[in-house]
């Protein structure tokens, strides 16, 4: 019994962290009604006047007077925040100063219009908006809302009144309110208030009076918003005794032994419940057309217990077709699993806080049943025993009725290893017949030696393995068997049924009633296992999918593993079918047997399931699902079951349509991966592009403009200066020169690093020989700068591609005279391993805003100086680094000691060979 009393861990961690996220939001409170005028904000004034008065911190953030003086005179003593004005179109209005409320944070804070359109240029585009702000700041809000503006009846109110509202709020917003506190009057008296002028001024009233204020569409408009406030109260019904059951609270149902709470007659939910015989479908019907004249929802379950889940898979058919009525008409239906009938029923009704039971009437007990005690008492009686306070409702059986068809599994193959299939009996019968002959036959040579209890306890044993096998029947016929093996075989006299002693009798009796309540016992623990078996399979499922789908980072992936999940939870084929670049359904090349392609795009283009098991193209051996993701249909899941009477199953249609879910996020989720990875492509081609056209319109253009200059001025140069011009026409043809060669050198290494094939001629050389090389080849861009050399002695020969080595010493000397100051040290030693290159120059060093991150100076584009007069494109160092890396070292870059700036490259060496084998 402590057990029973336990609360759920896990609902308990569910609602300490609900509770806990309430604590740090704000609450919401909406004053609703059903059109201007029936004094919302009235009311919500009056409210806050009385908050003040009990010291709270109240504080409007705007209100709504419309020039109503009863309800500006609430005004009077509350502090209020200043508009913030907005110009807009030549005008100034004045707007809700959201970051005024944030920094103020009062208690409460009064903002009304709740559906208001902000001004432009505000931060978020509604007035909702701003109050989900100030609720996740931790401030309580006060509001108000007419029922037009309500989203989801938007276009009922436009039809009633004819005039369509612009301005809604998502239903959600109103959903998830702390509180609604409904503002109500009459028609009559609101008619009388706008005659009165207290809702508009004359000329608005008259006008309103005329079209949206006739006493037809305030009926109406009323009878809609206290539907909807009651809706809203029933949520908060539901969700209290959600939280009062996961707490194991004291609220009782049934019988008030604390086993859950008590089902209240608040919303007249109906539970029509679906039985195994012929008269289950009048019951669902009764019970629609009940809820259709009550306008309540309603909901269908069956109960399968031990019993009944070994019926012929006929009577199954018929009990799933009962199922698939009452979802077509408008039902939520359950399979419920156990061995009590009544006690699921009745938990099933308080759970979904149904207070009215609707079930066939049940048939008199026949024969020996009537002396039964469980047949005695009618399914009725036995659920008001469990819970007294539920309302039952009986359905006589009708003469006649159509037999509902089993059209959607007309034509599906059933395998021969079909496990829905009902066993047949007399197999399991023969075998607990078998079981009591072994036994006695093991137990009679041992009956000289064992005392008869023990052999008691070894035939109770076989009972118990009877019933674990085969279930509660052939465990009763073993258990009689037993008793009788006993009486004749073993009790004295021998070979009789004579018994010497009245005492055992006694014992055959204890014997039979152990007997069987160990068969049942085991057979219900039997049968709980499967139940369990097959919700764990179920959650498995799902579980490994999710799992698996999330390292998916391909549509592919997402196809193989979803179709894999499926096949291995129905069995059968599955095909997961995605939508191309143009949004059309991709179809297979070569359609397994029995697939239809235009039933596909059926599903896929009107967002439907199709096929087996539906009321679209039932015939069709395929069931059809839309991978319904949550922006757009994402394509189709089709799957032909190796056990099709599974989709007619509650149970296991909500889990199709789980795995379909996973799938279509799982899709959605990679195609905006691959956006986001194409828009980050085209983002970075775009800055490389805008940067080559930025320095080459700079870089390229200085010395293309000079060339130009000086080529024309050649023309009207005396002859003594054209040896001068020339000299600088070539000077400007070699920096011209320099910065092609970037390009084109930073365009090969690029691409050789994408297609993974640098060609790199690599040999043994002389670092002595490569620096002075280097050195001579920037000369001209040298010019008269200092350059010293500081090169171990005894540099061994080190193997790399001489001329891809001279150009980065090359660009590392041109950067050292662009950004630093002579002299100019080149230096060169040999470590373990490694080659060390330095080149330093004696300048101001690197710039304060790369210190720490270095390495950004080796990026394609990238100067030191942003916006400088020293000529370059920034692609030098980037060279420098693709070559290093090329050849498997690396390139640093800071400040050295003393002052300037030091580049290091460290390229990998091995020992050189011999003389004679570096000649070969």
């Amino acid at each position: 019994m402590n057990d029973m009393l336990r609360p759920d861990p896990d609902a308990l961690i569910a609602q300490l962290r609900n509770s806990e996220a309430r604590a740090q939001r704000g609450k919401l409170r909406i004053y609703f009604g059903a059109s201007a005028g029936v004094g919302k904000t009235w009311a919500m004034l009056s409210a806050a006047q009385r908050e003040q008065a009990a010291g709270r911190d109240v504080l409007i953030g705007v209100v709504e007077t419309h020039g109503r003086s009863e309800t500006a005179a609430l005004l009077a003593g509350l502090a209020a925040l200043p508009l913030r004005e907005l110009a807009y179109r030549g005008r100034t209005l004045a707007e809700f100063d959201l970051d005024a409320a944030l920094a103020r944070k009062p208690a409460v804070l009064l903002v009304d219009e709740l559906a208001h359109t902000n001004a432009p240029g505000s931060r978020h585009a509604k007035r909702w908006q701003d109050v989900q702000e100030l609720l996740a700041a931790g401030i309580e809000v006060w509001s108000a809302l007419n029922v037009q503006h309500l989203e989801s009846l938007n276009g009922t109110v436009g039809a009633i009144t004819g005039v369509r509202v612009h301005e809604t709020v998502p239903d959600t917003v109103l959903d998830e309110a702390d509180e609604v506190v409904l503002v109500d009057v009459t028609p009559d008296e609101l008619t009388a208030r706008l005659a009165a002028g207290k809702v508009y001024l004359p000329q608005q009233a008259e006008r309103a009076a005329q079209n949206f204020f006739r006493k037809g569409n305030l009926i109406a408009l009323r009878e809609i918003a206290l539907r909807r406030t009651a809706e809203h109260v029933e949520d908060d019904v539901r969700g209290w005794r959600v939280e009062q059951s996961g707490a194991g609270a004291g609220g009782t149902w049934g019988n008030g032994k604390g086993r859950g709470l008590q089902a209240w007659n608040t919303s007249g939910a109906i539970l029509a419940c679906v039985g195994p015989h012929e008269g289950a479908a009048q019951t669902v019907r009764t019970a629609a057309r009940l809820a259709g004249q009550l306008n309540v929802r309603w909901h269908a379950a069956y109960v399968e217990t031990p019993r009944l889940q070994r019926l012929a898979a006929a009577e199954r058919d018929r009990i799933l077709a009962v199922l698939k009525l009452a979802e077509e008409l408008g039902a939520a239906t359950a399979v419920l699993t156990g061995a009590d009938v009544a006690e699921q029923l009745a938990e099933q009704a308080c759970r979904l806080n149904c207070a009215t039971l609707v079930l066939g009437r049940s048939e008199p007990a026949a024969g020996w049943r009537r002396w039964w005690p469980a047949a005695a008492q009618p399914l009725s009686a036995a659920i008001a025993a469990q819970a007294p306070a539920l309302d039952i409702m009986e359905v006589a059986r009708a003469d006649s009725s159509r037999r509902l068809s089993r059209a959607p599994l007309e034509g599906a193959r059933i395998d021969s290893d079909d496990h829905e299939k009902a066993p047949t009996y007399w197999p399991a019968y023969a075998w607990a017949t078998a079981t009591s002959v072994a036994l006695t036959l093991l137990c009679t040579p041992l009956a000289s030696v064992l005392e008869l209890s023990n052999i008691v306890m070894l035939l109770l044993l076989g009972v118990v393995g009877v019933a674990m096998r085969f279930g509660r029947g052939p465990s009763a016929l073993a258990a009689l068997l037993n008793v009788a093996a006993f009486d004749y075989f073993f009790v004295p006299p021998r070979m009789s049924f004579a018994v010497s002693d009245v005492q055992y009798v006694l014992t055959f009796a204890i014997m039979l009633g152990v007997g069987l309540l160990v068969g049942q016992l085991t057979a219900g623990l039997r049968f709980a296992a499967g139940v369990s078996t097959s919700r764990e399979r179920r959650a498995r499922s799902l579980f490994e999918l999710t799992r698996e789908l999330s390292a998916a980072l391909e549509s592919s992936q997402v196809v193989a593993l979803g179709a894999a999940a499926v096949r291995g939870h129905f069995g059968g084929d599955a095909l997961v079918l995605v939508t191309d670049a143009a949004d059309q359904l991709v179809l297979p090349a070569e359609p397994p047997r029995g697939f239809d392609p235009q039933v596909a795009d059926w599903a896929f283009r009107h967002g439907q399931s199709a096929g087996l098991a539906t009321a679209t193209l039932a015939a069709q051996p395929w069931h059809y699902v839309p991978l319904q993701a949550p922006m757009r249909v994402r394509g189709v899941l089709a799957l032909s079951p190796a056990q099709p009477r599974w989709l007619l199953i509650p149970e296991q249609a909500q889990q199709l349509d789980t795995l379909a879910r996973q799938i279509a996020i799982a899709l959605e989720r990679v195609h905006y991966v691959e956006v986001a990875q194409q828009a980050v492509v085209e983002m970075e081609s775009e800055r490389l592009r805008n940067a080559l056209l930025g320095a080459i319109s700079h870089d390229v253009r200085t010395p293309l403009t000079a060339l130009i200059a000086l080529a024309e001025s050649l023309q009207t140069l005396p002859p003594e200066e054209h040896a001068y011009a020339a000299r600088a026409i070539v000077a400007q043809a070699h920096e011209l020169h320099a910065l092609v060669n970037n390009l084109l050198d930073m365009a090969r290494l690029e691409s050789g690093i994408a297609g993974g094939a640098v060609n790199l001629r690599r040999d043994w050389q002389s670092v002595e020989e490569v620096v002075g090389s280097a050195i001579r080849a920037a000369r001209t861009s040298l010019g008269s700068t200092v350059v010293q050399t500081a090169l171990d002695p005894d540099l061994p020969l080190v193997e790399f591609d001489a001329v891809l080595i001279e150009r980065v010493l090359v660009n590392l000397l041109e950067n050292a005279t662009k950004y630093g100051a002579p002299p100019i040290v080149v230096g060169a030693r040999a470590e373990p391993g490694t080659l060390m290159l330095t080149v330093r120059d004696h300048g101001p060093g690197l710039p304060a805003a790369l210190l720490g991150h270095e390495q950004k100076l080796f990026d394609k584009f990238t100067r030191g100086e942003a916006e400088s007069a020293t000529p370059g494109v920034g692609l030098g160092l980037a060279i420098c680094k693709a070559v290093v890396s090329a050849h498997g070292g690396e390139i640093a870059a800071g400040n050295a000691r003393g002052g300037g700036a030091e580049f290091t490259v460290a390229l990998p060496r091995r020992e050189p060979p011999e003389p004679a084998e570096a000649q070969l």
